[in-house]
């Protein structure tokens, strides 16, 4: 439930916000010499192409297709394929409700491994936009910009999101931001604490506090509001979960919160002592596993926030705000929050990843940027004389 209404707030939120963009495209006026004018417009790409992905299916279409349409262009839709209706059908129909002509908004539905390659190289598409796994989305990178057609991109892929706790951080809230960050949604976003990364002087105490709260953690139907953890999105991301979960045990991680497997529901799971370079630290785990990862100082910790492929979201706890904020910024991803969960997505600031985690970014002036293209055109009132 609470999922839910994060994402229709989401949505909704940056349709709004998408709204205005008609009014602040502009062009300028470039100084140059006598007798002339040199001008730059931002004009409409033509056709965005928008593939998105089934977490969040709603929100992360709307969030293309919206400021795909108020910059002027036209959009194809495609949306995964186990959320056809949320993330495809249904936006559309809220769309023509909202008055968009017939035509100028397409959706095609299909699996990605019978039209995916297809919906990227067609020629009409000027720009993609792909929200989804790395591997996928390494793939569409390279269709769109190696094919016949060359065409702009922007990925948003996977994430490997860390929480630092610092010594002097308040260890119950980093263990709150800990636990809600990881099971809110059964794990299954991008932005989701894969890793709470903890300086060894306080790590026995937050750990106890992650175990105490992550007990606690209600699983089951998501149709009862008191749900917590609902079920994965189907039984192949259920058996996966479960497969990082052995292989965890395997791999000598401390098992402290366990549950059982029901259906597609996986109980909330918390991993203490996790080596850095075991699968559960490197891999992105999309589902309710959480595991804590001992540093030895703040160098270490800086270290292992960044020694990995990906480079999404992150977070630091820190009683001391300017230590946290000097620590964020040598985080590399493209978004840090401090003393706050790992996932957060406003309309107005930019949203993206660094390294293996994608290219460009979305939301507020950004995304207009990558809708739009820059148009040079030069004005001579009189014309220049040439030599021959």
């Amino acid at each position: 439930m609470i999922k839910s209404h994060i994402e229709h707030g989401a949505a909704r939120t940056i349709t709004e916000y998408s709204a205005a963009f008609p009014g602040k495209i502009s062009g300028q006026i470039l100084p140059c010499e006598p007798g002339m004018e040199s001008r730059y417009y931002r004009e409409a790409l033509g056709v965005i192409g928008i593939i998105s992905p089934w977490n969040f299916p709603l929100h992360l279409s709307v969030r293309s297709v919206a400021p795909a349409l108020a910059c002027g262009n036209g959009v194809v839709l495609k949306p995964a394929s186990d959320t056809p209706i949320t993330g495809g059908t249904l936006v559309a129909k809220i769309f023509e409700e909202a008055g968009v002509p017939a035509g100028l908004l397409n959706v095609v539905v299909g699996s990605g491994s019978e039209i995916g390659d297809y919906f990227v190289e067609h020629e009409i598409p000027a720009f993609i936009s792909f929200t989804g796994s790395t591997e996928v989305g390494r793939r569409v990178g390279e269709l769109a910009t190696g094919g016949k057609y060359i065409k702009r991109v922007a990925l948003e892929l996977g994430g490997n999101a860390p929480l630092v706790v610092l010594d002097d951080a308040d260890i119950e809230a980093a263990a709150g931001a800990a636990v809600f960050g990881r099971f809110l949604h059964q794990g299954q976003i991008c932005m989701s604490t894969n890793r709470a990364i903890v300086d060894a002087k306080i790590y026995d105490k937050f750990v106890e506090a992650v175990a105490a709260r992550a007990a606690k953690v209600s699983f089951g139907d998501p149709l009862n509001p008191a749900t917590n953890v609902g079920p994965a999105i189907n039984k192949g991301q259920m058996e996966g979960v479960c497969a990082k979960i052995e292989q965890a045990k395997k791999d000598g991680a401390r098992l402290i919160v366990s549950g059982p497997v029901e259906g597609n529901v996986v109980a909330p799971h918390v991993f203490a002592d996790v080596d850095p370079n075991s699968a559960l630290a490197r891999e992105e785990t999309f589902g309710p596993v959480l595991p804590i990862i001992k540093a030895r100082d703040e160098e270490h910790a800086l270290f292992l926030a960044n020694d990995t492929e990906f480079g999404l979201s992150s977070a630091v706890y820190s009683q001391d705000i300017d230590r946290a904020t000097n620590f964020a910024r040598k985080i590399v991803a493209g978004m840090t929050h401090v003393n706050s969960i790992t996932v957060g997505d406003h309309a107005n600031a930019p949203f993206g990843g660094e390294k293996n985690s994608g290219l460009g970014r979305f939301n507020g002036e950004w995304i207009m940027e990558e809708f739009t293209r820059t148009h040079w055109v030069t004005i001579h009132k009189t014309g220049p004389n040439f030599p021959f």
